[in-house]
């Protein structure tokens, strides 16, 4: 009995505490730490782009070297020329060669190499990373790939072990190229690349900056911050600048160096930045008086609780146990002290059912003393222990309903700030140029195929897409479609294409309307070329996992993202979702459809606050592409992000009320529930019991189910109904009986 009613108490008093702690943590400082979080989340994501632009180039030169049919007969300057003709960003081009590091051909402006350390870099077995070197004062990317020279047409006249040597030979093809360009989303926003030392190498703006957001001292410490000891890769921190009027600069810097796997970027050193500046929050909201007040009241509710328990259960049950075991013992026993207690009457205690037994305990007395016989008990009864739990139950609800639907509820037009709303929708903007690149490199690629697909028999047709699927993971199946539409030739896995027809131009469609999968693809035209076989179709089409698609789509605080259609149908999702369902909210729906623009314009970006049953959602949607291939699509990438997620001080204040209201009913419930089933149900069933015993009901036999006080008043009931049971035997044999004969004797000496 005792340790729900203690239990009570204590959970709820700590639900006190929890509530103190909770309210008193949420401070509103002058610039909340949801904007250092999405400003730190901003230059991630910018990092990303940085990271997958030189992994692309890298990758994407060392695929263009390992293609070249580069022979002993071919010459440098037509090599490097062919080599370097579909690359436009490159500012200078060098052909080496591999062992001796000779420069066999040059292009464009001189190539900085000498302190890039070729040789060196050459000399092993794996890819050749970048390299970042210094020019004219100007930072500048170096790329390598090695392109192998074929012995085929050597010169039969040589002797086997220059043969041999000759098919050792390679070139080294060093490409130098400008940084990747930032694009930053967000007026006033600027970014830039550093290195190690905190140097700025490349920087751009979008809007109106303001001079405090290009504040001198925080390219150093972002620097420091990036290069800290223990640092890994892919770390991230947000950094205040200086504070000019009512404006202050937040900065978030990330590493470009990843630890999700080898990357090109690893030992360059590079860390974005990026600085913003943003308003100085004014107002100021206090929680702590608010929750002192509301622990004041749980405290005074769960005080009042444990001392109505405590004498209207636990004090007249614990009695009613003595009075049960007292009159146990004078109608078994034949000592005076315990005949002695049949002589003083039971007292009635409490309410309810510890009413009940009490009364019934005193009838049981004076039939033991043969004073009365069985007697029936008033049938009509008030409200019991039950009633108590209930009531106690609806004063903690008294409690815990305004604090989880009323106190501190979160206005969703004004919880969430300016700028972390503009956050949200310059990171929803990243996320689409994100999808847009991988998109577009999707394109590329294939086109690529397409172009070397002309001329070849179609065995060596296969062969060119077989090897184009395993090097490009993006694709799961890659085929050719003849100028009725059918496939004519396909590698990989069977088409989810449904729909026959022939596209024209390129670019990137769906090829499905329905189905499990949505099957977005890249097409592009196989052009015939004079004086060579056509290919086996005029169409190759490059089906995309949608695997591949989902999973460049998550971001840590941007919550679920989707890539709908045209007609606001899911394509791609970050969490599970059904192929062309309907985006999971109206307000979605209709945030989509403010974003389009008119007929052929891809339309602008926006954001929202939406109030859900979970409380405030930031959400943004932004067209896939203003440009590009995807362009035509009309397709748009959306965003949904639960405020409790963001840091909001308005928004954890509602959401820590809510979670103490729902601490203190559940606990609050627990605990009148653990008693009811361990005390208050038990005790209506002795309840019952003890008044058909003093009714004379002497048949049924009272079994003790538990351990506890209502235990042993139970086997208390069934020592006075053995003594009655054998008393109305002996009366019926005409026997005198024993407990009406000793206690009187007892008092007569006395």
């Amino acid at each position: 009995m005792r340790p729900p009613i203690a239990s009570l108490v204590v959970l709820l008093l700590v639900v006190a505490a929890l509530t103190v702690i909770g309210l008193d943590g949420v401070h509103v400082g002058q610039v909340p730490q949801a904007v250092l979080n999405d400003e730190q989340q901003i230059a991630a994501d910018t990092a990303v782009s940085v990271r997958t632009t030189i992994d692309v180039e890298a990758s994407k030169l060392r695929r263009t070297a390992a293609a070249y049919p580069a022979t002993s007969t071919s010459t440098t300057t037509t090599a490097l020329k062919a080599l370097t003709s579909s690359r436009k960003t490159i500012l200078g081009s060098a052909l080496l060669d591999r062992r001796t590091g000779r420069l066999l051909a040059t292009g464009g402006k001189p190539v900085p190499l000498a302190g890039a350390d070729v040789l060196k870099a050459a000399s092993g077995h794996g890819r050749i990373r970048p390299r970042l070197v210094t020019s004219g004062g100007a930072r500048q990317l170096l790329y390598f790939a090695r392109v192998v020279l074929s012995a085929q047409q050597e010169d039969a006249n040589q002797d086997q072990y220059q043969a041999s040597s000759r098919t050792q030979r390679q070139w080294l093809l060093v490409v130098s190229e400008t940084l990747p360009a930032l694009r930053t989303y967000g007026d006033g926003r600027v970014a830039a690349v550093l290195d190690a030392s905190g140097a700025v190498l490349a920087t751009t703006a979008r809007g109106a900056a303001s001079p405090a957001a290009a504040g001198s001292g925080l390219p150093a410490a972002a620097a420091r911050a990036a290069m800290e000891p223990g640092r890994g890769a892919d770390a991230a921190g947000s950094l205040l600048g200086t504070a000019t009027g009512s404006l202050r600069t937040v900065a978030g810097w990330a590493q470009v160096a990843s630890t999700t796997g080898p990357s090109d970027t690893d030992g360059l050193g590079l860390v974005v930045l990026t600085s913003r500046a943003v308003p100085v929050t004014t107002s100021t909201a206090d929680y702590s008086r608010f929750a002192l007040e509301a622990a004041a009241a749980l405290a005074g509710v769960s005080l009042l609780l444990g001392l109505a328990l405590h004498f209207m259960v636990q004090r007249p049950l614990l009695r009613l146990y003595l009075s049960a075991g007292r009159l146990s013992r004078g109608a078994t026993e034949d000592e005076p002290t315990s005949l002695e207690g049949l002589y003083r009457p039971v007292p009635v205690h409490g309410f309810g059912e510890l009413a009940r037994i009490g009364r019934a305990l005193e009838s049981l007395r004076r039939q033991l003393l043969g004073q009365s016989g069985p007697e029936e008990l008033p049938a009509r009864r008030g409200p019991g222990c039950r009633a108590l739990a209930v009531a106690g139950l609806l004063v903690v609800a008294c409690w815990a309903v305004p604090m989880i639907f009323l106190l501190n509820r979160a206005d969703a037009a004004t919880a969430v700030p300016a700028p972390v709303l503009a956050a949200h929708q310059a990171r929803t903007e990243l996320a689409a140029n994100r999808i847009r690149q991988s998109l577009d490199q999707s394109y590329t690629d294939l086109s690529d195929v397409a172009a070397g697909l002309p001329g070849l028999s179609r065995a060596a047709q296969t062969r060119v897409l077989r090897h184009a699927l395993a090097d490009h993971q993006q694709y799961r199946s890659l085929y050719l479609l003849g100028r009725s539409g059918g496939i004519t030739l396909r590698v990989g896995e069977v088409p989810l294409r449904t729909l026959v027809h022939v596209p024209v131009g390129g670019g990137i469609t769906t090829v499905n309307t329905s189905g499990r999968i949505p099957a977005i693809a890249a097409y592009a035209q196989v052009r015939a070329v004079r004086g060579k076989a056509p290919a086996a179709g005029v169409v190759l089409l490059g089906e995309i996992d949608v695997k591949a698609l989902n999973s460049i789509l998550p971001r840590p605080k941007l919550g679920s993202v989707w890539v709908t259609d045209g007609d606001d149908r899911v394509l791609a999702a970050s969490v599970g979702y059904r192929a062309f369902q309907s985006l999971p909210d109206s307000g979605l729906t209709r945030l989509v459809r403010a974003v389009q623009g008119a007929p052929g314009t891809a339309g602008t970006a926006n954001s929202a606050v939406h109030r859900t049953s979970s409380g405030p959602s930031v959400d943004a949607a932004a067209p896939l592409a203003q440009s590009g291939p995807t362009v035509r699509l009309g397709w748009h990438v959306v965003t949904a992000e639960p405020a409790a997620a963001l840091q909001i001080p308005a928004v954890q204040a509602e959401q820590r009320t809510m979670l103490a209201g729902i601490l203190g009913i559940a606990l609050g419930a627990a605990c009148l529930g653990w008693l009811h089933v361990v005390v208050i149900r038990p005790l209506r069933a002795v309840a019952v019991l003890v008044e058909r015993l003093a009714g004379g009901d002497r048949r049924t036999v009272l079994h003790p189910v538990n351990h506890d006080e209502i235990g042993s008043v139970t086997r208390s009931l069934e020592l006075i109904r053995q003594a009655l049971a054998e008393r109305d035997r002996a009366a019926r044999s005409g026997h005198a009986t024993r407990p009406s004969r000793a206690p009187r004797a007892t008092t007569l000496q006395r």
